[in-house]
This record gives structure tokens, sequence and C-alpha cells, in this order.
């Protein structure tokens, strides 16, 4: 196979006897590092750098979105989770979104709704619940005080997001559905095209919208604001004169909860996944299967064979349990992880849904919104089907992994419905194989989303390209940047010296590891 995209990417990973945080974005990745350095534990590091991504990858995530959090600092026995996914909101009508009789054409295939109006648009929106779950782990684990946790992505959305290729692309891909909403075409389509970055360098700085000032007044008032003050409040109204019914009353009542982490053995280790809604219990029922098989000293054909058995059975188990639907497409979730240097460590992963998630920008604060009613079945009484304040089915899957119940590793990703295989894999080969995290994330994947499909990166060895060609549904993929067709996972692990090493997403661009000893940046 001759591909497209001819090159070998390599990202080198951050090591410290300190700290290692490591992101889909370095900046962010560097705030979260400093938040180390100033005191704070792997909490605080990725909640300041999950505020900073809220202005360096808005696409991704932010004020507008969703997530889940597993934690376990070196003071705790076990590890929990802290849930903040997605809930419809309460004056949501089921009604509201009747099918055309097509298929929907982004993510899922569901039946196509009328307007797309589940997918794009306010009544699309689910409860940005975000800030909830940033509070209430702030709260409950982290160190450093609430402002100095946004106060950096404040200076970063002021500063502006620079105009890279990256953007460019990531742009383009939703300008067509960005230029149907007026702030959303105003920030991001400002002359009627995606930004473009000079082929010269030196791009210019894109400032999005109002959320330099929504940022700088979160910082000083706290998450309260947001749900009962005065940003709540801006919300409400640009909700309802779009007319969604995301309303002031669902804010005043989003709350975000701790609840104990999924335990899933596995190898006589702890693996702590996000419980419920998420892809946590797919994860320990594929985990159970692999379990069974014993591997040589590295993968291979019998192994990658194993994986697939794995992962298709577990997702035909989700598939019939819960109704899950998500097929291929871009998806906009992000995730951060973070060692400290006491030994605790937080995986977060946190998403819009799709990429740029509704498409739309709510003029008085500059939140982007997410879209979180796509994750609902929009068929009348399914497992999953479209209700009021209902929670929905979601593919998120931050894990901690710890060894005699002290925390090892941390992972998450992302990318939709490949999630799971990419999170499971990566740990894996950490675990079966005794692979370094540099070179667990450098490693070929298989993916497996559902049904017979099974993706082969291009880059396995002809023996197991060649081996797996025998399942139905198999095929050759690139792991390009884009179109990216397999996940993008991230990981810190705690050595047995006591050194924290993390590596970024290798296909991410802007992906790196940090270390706050040395405040070295790892990654491009």
């Amino acid at each position: 196979m001759i591909p497209t995209q001819n090159w070998d990417v390599r990202k080198p990973a951050a090591r410290s006897r300190r700290g290692v945080v490591a992101s889909q974005n370095g900046k962010a990745a560097e705030i979260g590092a400093a938040a180390l350095a100033e005191g704070g534990n792997a909490v605080d590091a990725v909640l300041a750098a999950a505020f900073g991504l809220a202005a360096v990858e808005p696409w991704n995530s932010g004020l507008g979105g969703i997530g889940f959090m597993v934690v376990q600092l070196p003071q705790m026995g076990h590890a929990e989770c802290v849930d903040f996914g997605p809930v419809a909101p309460r004056r949501l009508d089921p009604k509201a979104f009747p099918l055309t009789g097509g298929v929907a054409s982004e993510l899922f295939t569901w039946p196509q709704v009328e307007g797309d109006r589940n997918m794009k648009g306010p009544l699309s929106f689910a409860t940005p619940s975000a800030v909830a779950g940033y509070a209430l782990a702030a709260e409950r684990f982290g160190r450093l005080p609430w402002r100095r946790l946004v106060e950096p992505a404040a200076a970063l959305a002021r500063e502006g997001r620079e105009v890279d290729w990256w953007l460019t692309v990531k742009t383009a891909y939703a300008a067509s559905d960005l230029r149907r909403y007026e702030e959303s075409r105003r920030v991001w389509l400002a002359d009627g095209l995606p930004p473009c970055a000079p082929a010269d360098g030196g791009g210019p700085r894109l400032v999005l919208g109002r959320l330099p000032e929504t940022l700088a007044r979160l910082a000083e008032q706290g998450a309260e604001d947001f749900y009962t003050g005065e940003i709540a409040r801006s919300i409400a109204a640009d909700v309802a004169a779009a007319g969604g019914v995301l309303s002031a009353d669902d804010l005043a009542q989003c709350r975000a909860r701790i609840v104990p982490a999924l335990d899933i053995a596995y190898r006589g280790l702890g693996f702590a996944a996000a419980p419920g809604l998420t892809a946590g219990p797919s994860l320990e029922t594929a985990l159970g299967i692999l379990s069974g098989r014993q591997f040589s000293g590295a993968p291979d054909a019998l192994y990658f064979a194993a994986v697939v058995e794995a992962l298709q059975r577990a997702y035909a188990e989700r598939l019939a349990g819960f109704g899950d639907s998500e097929a291929d497409g871009t998806t906009s979730t992000t995730h951060v992880t973070a060692a400290d240097s006491e030994g605790g460590i937080a995986a977060l992963t946190t998403t819009l849904l799709s990429s740029f998630g509704s498409r739309y920008v709510l003029p008085g604060t500059g939140i982007l919104m997410n879209n979180g009613i796509m994750w609902f079945d929009p068929r009348p009484g399914r497992p999953n089907s479209i209700g009021p304040g209902k929670r929905a089915l979601n593919n998120m899957c931050p894990l901690v992994v710890a060894r005699d119940g002290r925390p090892w590793f941390g992972i998450g990703a992302s990318g939709g419905r490949r999630i799971l295989g990419a999170v499971m894999q990566v740990a894996s080969f950490i675990v079966d194989f005794a692979m370094t995290p540099e070179e667990a994330a450098h490693h070929p994947r298989v993916d497996v989303s559902g049904g017979e499909r099974v993706a082969v990166d291009a880059r396995m060895p002809a023996t197991i390209r060649e081996a797996l060609a025998a399942h139905s549904g198999a095929g050759i993929a690139e792991h390009a940047a884009w179109p990216a067709l397999f996940a993008c996972p991230n990981l810190v692990l705690r050595g047995p010296d006591g050194v924290n090493c993390g590596v970024s997403d290798v296909m991410s661009p802007n992906s790196a590891a940090v270390a706050e000893a040395e405040g070295g940046r790892s990654g491009g």
C-alpha cells in the first residue's frame, strides 16, 4: 500500500520526578504544568489545562461542554469519578424532532431529524455541565484557588488563538454550518471564509468573541455565576432568543456528582473507569474476554485477533443493550491526563460532541455550545430515546490503573466510538507487553467500533495485516492527522523509580506532554 501521507511521525515523551501533564494542545499542557509548579496536584493540573483548552482548542471542548474525570490521589484508597455527563434540558420536547425518513450524516446512523435540529443549532444543546464538574473536582480534590485555575485561560483568550494550518483545517470542515449562525459566522468566518494561516508564518490571532470577558468573570465570580449569576442570565437569554429550550432553571439545577469509579480487575491490576452510560462497562466486558488469553512477548496476529474478538463482542452487547448507533465521523472530544510528584493521577475527558459542537456561539458570552442531544436516539420508545431531563449514553473512557493499590498510569482519548479500542489497546500494551509509554503510544492499533468493520493500521507488519485480512469487514487504514481514522490517546505513567512520564497523541499536531520541573515542552 502506498500511503497518501508518506512520513513517519514521532512524539517525544516528557519526564520528571515532579509532575507531568499530557494534552491534545501543548499550551494547555503548559498551563497544567505551571499549576503543578505552584503547588497544585494532578487534579488542579487537568482542570487548569481544561480551561486553557477552551481558548486554544475551542472546537473540541470548553465552557459549553460536558465530561467525566477519574482521579486517584495518594491518600485515596480507591479511585473516584467526577460525573458531569450529558443531560437533556427539562423542557425538551421529543415531538420537536420529527423524522424525515432519511439517515443522519454526522457521527451517528440515527434516522435524520428535520433541519438536523438534534445536531445543530439551539435545540441541540444539552445542559453545559463542564464548569460544574470542574468546580466540584476542585472543591473535593484540588488545592489551588479557583481563580488560579481559570485566569491563565482568560489570559490566553485575550491574546487570541494563533491561526495555524490546523485551525484552518478544523474551521473549513465546519464552515458550511458555522455560517448559518450570526455570531458563529462573525467569529469564525469574518470575511466569509475560514481563517487562513499565511504561507510564511506569523499568522493573525483569532479572538473568540466575548469568551475572554466570560472567562475573566468566571475567574473572579466563581462557578456559581455560570449557573445562577450574570453568565447564566446571558446564556439563558441568548438561548431563548435563538428558539432553544435550555433555560435558566436547567442551569440553576445543573449538578455534577462524585461516584465510585467502575472497578475492573485485569491481570491483578485495578482498572478504574467511568461507570454508567459511558464506555467503562464496555471496557469491562472487553477486558474480561481478553483476560482469558495469554500472549507472547510482543503484539502479534493472535493478539490482535483476540482484541478484535473482544471489542466486537463488547460492542454487540453495548449496541443491543443501549441502542448506541454511532458511526464514523469527526468528534470534538479532548483528553487531559496528569501525574503529580506525590503519586496522584487524574484523567479528564471532556467534549462538545461534534467538532464545533452545535456550531452555535452564544453572542453574549462567546461560549460555543455542545450538541449533546445528538447522543439520543430520535426514535421514540428506545433505551436511549430523546426525552426531557434524560442522561445520554456516550463513549468517554477516562481510566486510571493502579498497581498494589497505588496509581500507576492514567489514560484517555478522543475519537467517539474509537475511544474504547484505543484506551484498551494502549493500556494492554503497557500491562501485557511491558511497553514504555512512548512505545505504547506509537505502536500501531486496530480499530473496532461496532459491526463487522475492522480498521487495521497500515503501519502494522505485513504478517499481521495479512492475518487480520481474513476477518470480515477488515481493511487497511492510514493513521494520519486528517482524516482521523483512529482515536487520539494520551497518557501518563509513574515508574518504579518515581519518575513520571507522559506522552501525547502521536498524530495530533498541537498535542504535547509537559514536565513540571524542567518546564520542558514535548510535542508539536
